[in-house]
């Protein structure tokens, strides 16, 4: 322990009535290097201003700006065994799981709610990366179900908005199992006849991308998303090539045919909307027209 940084310190701030600065007032563009004002980021959606880059975007953020108003019904978290194969690396899986729950103040990565967006009644369902990665496990791939389940009881569609580098190593084949599970729970929504929306944020990658988010309707993805499977390094030594520039991002994938569309976060909701009520055969509202792909 270090004395003068853990009490003489913070009693010569205190005697001065200095007070400590949070280190994340200020946001680095990782394009540009220019420093954003944190509260100018989180009112611009977290795309910053001058270069158009698209931060990551907290999943309680994304579903307050995606539904009407704000306003929309959370659906419950599922409960699962925790830590079953008492996994341990570094640290405890048990640690990990306390550290992202006190950092994120979730149960799991899936935040899950019910609303409209703009008129159209649907169910998001967002990852939260800076919950282990976004990773696959037990838990997100109970949620992921039940989210189905519930568009299929309220005959709406589901809209899924996935962040993750995949299944989640310390659950191993038990989240492996998620991915035939989510694919089961797709099929269901599509047997119905509910249109399925994946709208692929940066990164999308390793079982995530191999099942459910590459299984949509219609691919919607955000700007210079990270979109993949095994990443562009392990690819580029396995195959001893250099890959093209911009390789696996969302405006490559769209060029090649992997998705539909790359829309401006400030879309999205619009976007949506006006998707949804094609696939659904309703009218298409004439206020706003439907967003250009990039």
């Amino acid at each position: 322990m270090n004395w003068i940084t853990n009490y003489v310190r913070p009693r010569i701030n205190s005697m001065l009535g200095r007070r400590e600065v949070p280190e994340n007032l200020w946001i680095k563009c990782p394009e540009t290097g220019e420093m954003v004002f944190h509260k100018d980021l989180e009112d611009n959606k977290w795309v910053i201003p001058a270069s158009g880059f698209h931060m990551k975007m907290p999943a309680k953020a994304r579903l307050a700006d995606l539904f009407d108003g704000g306003v929309f019904e959370s659906l419950p978290q599922p409960k699962v065994a925790q830590d079953p194969l008492k996994f341990r690396d570094s640290k405890k899986y048990a640690d990990r799981l306390r550290d992202s729950r006190l950092k994120t103040e979730q149960e799991d990565t899936i935040l899950s709610g019910l609303g409209l967006v703009q008129g159209v009644k649907l169910v998001a369902v967002v990852h939260e990366f800076n919950f282990i990665g976004g990773s696959l496990g037990m838990a997100a791939g109970e949620a992921i179900v039940k989210a189905c389940e519930r568009a299929l009881a309220e005959r709406c569609p589901l809209v899924i908005f996935p962040a993750s580098g995949g299944a989640r190593m310390q659950e191993g084949i038990l989240s492996l199992m998620q991915l035939p599970r989510t694919t089961v729970a797709v099929d269901m929504l599509k047997e119905a006849g509910l249109p399925y929306i994946v709208v692929l944020t940066n990164p999308t990658t390793g079982g995530v991308t191999a099942s459910y988010a590459m299984l949509g309707d219609v691919h919607i993805a955000e700007p210079g998303a990270e979109i993949g499977f095994a990443g562009k390094r392990v690819i580029e030594q396995t195959l001893r090539e250099k890959l093209p520039e911009g390789f696996q991002t969302a405006e490559y994938l769209l060029e090649h045919g992997m998705v539909d569309m790359v829309v401006n976060r400030h879309d999205i909701p619009t976007t949506l909307a006006q998707v949804l009520r094609i696939l659904m055969k309703q009218p298409v509202t004439e206020a706003e027209p439907l967003a250009k792909t990039a």
